[in-house]
């Protein structure tokens, strides 16, 4: 069967915070009628990227076309829930003309596209591209890796260390693996350090990989769909800091949620929160919030010290109406004290 038979598959990764999800929001908003799916594989417990783009309202992708994968990293979990996903959304009898994944900021990628030459659906469907989007004031700051200056010098001092901290080999394997970069945010850069930026992120890539620059993750789908790339065929050339591991794990990184009733004031709660960031290991926090006297929801997401919040939609006349929130960091977070600044 020729790619043009098969189901393309668009991968979108990146880190965390990244726009991952704004991104795809504004590629269903453009897709023109074509009929997409969407897996959403997101680390916490709370299912808030998938609810996200529920709220989107897009007609060419229905809740029923949006798949949650929560049980863990979806590289680690291919035969459990990704491969009898994928076999579901290809046996829908009303068809789908392409297939979005969204990784967990967490996911290795090459695991994943090794899963498309699985028997059971290398087949029916082909790897369009993968899309890796990349937190533009984070890249300018180094902050994809816990300290990458105190890193860099242990690496110069310690002949025997061959290895780069998890946070930074985790941003190259999915760099290394992507046919096309977004970095996003570009309008918390200053106008004139963009260029320098961009090459610098140009400069780690493949030669053939395009780098594109955005703001709020607003790139058409006909930029990012139709690639064409075939990528289960060129794996060799995708070099992963665990091409000779059989798997891996996610020990430097751990999530908890907090959940709690109302909230009076939104921008006092932010405040609270860009404390918690500031006082703890936390890369990111995630959810939604009851605010009260709003018949609306409360979207909070939060990435160093930047927060975005907005009403996303009502709250359902079925639907508990608590606030929670998923906070994502390293290892060995002090869950007890987050959470009595959250609380209190």
């Amino acid at each position: 069967m020729t790619n043009l038979q098969r189901i393309p598959a668009t991968v979108i990764t990146g880190f965390l915070g990244a726009g991952k999800t704004s991104m795809i929001r504004h590629l269903l908003e453009t897709a023109n009628g074509k009929r997409l799916a969407l897996i959403i594989n997101e680390f916490g417990d709370v299912g808030v990227d998938g609810n996200i783009l529920k709220a989107c309202g897009a007609e060419n992708c229905s809740e029923e076309d949006i798949v949650e994968l929560a049980n863990g990293c979806i590289c680690c979990t291919v035969a459990d829930d990704f491969v009898p996903t994928m076999e579901a959304l290809l046996d829908r009898p009303d068809g789908i003309d392409h297939i979005i994944i969204e990784t967990s900021g967490l996911a290795l990628p090459k695991p994943l596209l090794k899963a498309f030459n699985w028997p059971a659906i290398r087949t029916r469907i082909t790897v369009d591209g993968v899309v890796t989007v990349v937190d533009g004031p984070a890249f300018a700051d180094g902050l994809f890796a816990e300290n990458p200056e105190a890193i860099e010098a242990q690496r110069q001092a310690d002949d025997d260390l061959d290895h780069d901290s998890p946070l930074a080999e985790l941003f190259e394997d999915q760099l290394a693996c992507a046919d096309l970069v977004v970095m996003n945010k570009s309008d918390l850069l200053a106008a004139e350090d963009v260029p320098q930026i961009t090459q610098d992120l140009k400069d780690s890539l493949g030669k053939s990989v395009k780098v594109i620059t955005t703001q709020h993750g607003a790139i058409d789908a006909t930029t990012l769909l139709g690639l064409e790339a075939a990528v289960e065929d060129d794996l060799e050339n995708r070099h992963s800091h665990h091409d000779e591991e059989d798997d891996h794990e996610h020990d430097d990184f751990e999530s908890f949620v907090v959940s709690f009733d109302t909230v009076t004031s939104p921008e006092i709660f932010v405040e609270k929160l860009r404390g918690v960031l500031t006082e703890h290991d936390v890369l990111r926090m995630k959810g939604f919030i009851d605010v009260e006297g709003k018949d609306m929801r409360l979207l909070v997401q939060g990435v160093g010290d930047r927060f975005q919040h907005y009403y996303d939609r009502d709250w359902a006349a079925d639907e508990d109406r608590k606030s929670q929130l998923v906070v994502i960091g390293l290892h060995g977070l002090d869950e007890a004290a987050i959470r009595e600044l959250i609380l209190n």
